[in-house]
């Protein structure tokens, strides 16, 4: 294991989009603008604020445009939204969005499954987005899901990942998000896709976005950092999940990787008291627990008092 001296790493907050959408009750806008001018002051490189996708599919999201126009927008922080189509990207452009995140699946099965296209249609509808993305100047990440395997495929070979990484990468887009969108990751497969992928691809921007739900997410963080990776997607309480996976839990909680990598020796930038603070809100606005550990545990070097009757105990110890 190597120390993290001087290697800053970059931070993603997605709670506010992938989060929210899985979310039963609606957040009220004010509440969701409160919460996200909150973590503007945090230290994250982006924060994915909403997604532009019709009202009919995420209920939950269906005040894109206020809440993407009435945020404070922080200095340095990219504020994101996930776009779906060409539709979603004349609004996500009206809104002023900074970078448009676009989503499809390496696996033919939960492509078909969660986006109802197949992948050649998904890349089509995608095509046309870069394209309108490219013409007005905005950046473009794709977030490619199940690249560590499928619910439903199982395995997805790693060379089939690298290449609908080329085919983005061909169509000039930004930066790629490697996502374990069920949670089937396993640290030394993430360390050889993470290699491969930024060998080849030397000018792309690589992020990890690991879900929790077979407890891997944080050792596959680490291996992730030790391939070179930079930058991951991470949801504040580690809230939201994937619809397609029954009882999977949510995503790696932001809270409990800053304070990992914090431990570690690495450079987060990330304000960890305010990202409790921020947690608690959020518990407040969901009206229930929050998967994340460290915000209900503290951070390692929170002081506890000895029990109420530690004078009685050290006496009797003593007396012995």
């Amino acid at each position: 294991m190597h120390h993290g001296q001087g290697i800053r790493l970059q931070f993603n907050e997605v709670a506010t989009r992938d989060g929210f959408q899985m979310e039963c009750d609606f957040i009220e806008t004010d509440d969701k603008v409160a919460l996200l001018d909150a973590l503007g002051g945090l230290g994250f490189a982006k924060i994915e604020v909403t997604s532009f996708t019709s009202l009919k599919a995420i209920p939950a999201l269906k005040d894109a445009e206020a809440v993407m126009q009435r945020i404070r927008r922080a200095p340095g922080v990219v504020y994101t939204a996930l776009v779906p189509n060409v539709r979603g990207a004349e609004r996500a452009l009206e809104s002023a969005t900074d970078e448009f995140n676009l989503v499809m699946s390496v696996s033919a099965t939960h492509n078909l499954a969660n986006l109802r296209m197949t992948q050649a249609q998904s890349l089509s509808q995608l095509q046309d987005v870069i394209a309108l993305a490219t013409q007005r100047g905005v950046p473009v990440n794709v977030s490619l899901s199940c690249v560590f395997g499928c619910p439903m495929e199982g395995e997805i070979a790693a060379e089939a990942v690298l290449g609908w990484v080329a085919r983005f990468a061909s169509l000039g887009v930004h930066g790629i998000t490697l996502c374990d969108t069920t949670g089937m990751a396993y640290p030394n497969q993430v360390q050889a896709l993470c290699e491969a992928a930024q060998a080849r691809f030397p000018r792309l921007e690589f992020t990890a976005h690991f879900h929790n739900t077979r407890g891997m997410g944080l050792v596959n963080a680490v291996a992730a950092v030790q391939a070179g990776i930079r930058r991951f997607d991470t949801s504040l309480g580690g809230i939201g999940g994937c619809p397609y996976a029954p009882g999977a839990t949510g995503n790696v909680a932001t809270e409990d990787m800053v304070h990992l990598f914090d431990c570690m020796g690495y450079d987060t930038g990330m304000d960890l008291p305010g990202l409790l603070g921020a947690a608690a809100t959020l518990r407040q606005l969901l009206k229930h627990d929050l998967p994340a550990q460290v915000s209900q545990a503290g951070p390692r070097l929170t002081r506890h008092a000895p029990p109420a009757d530690f004078a009685d105990i050290r006496r009797r110890a003593l007396a012995r």
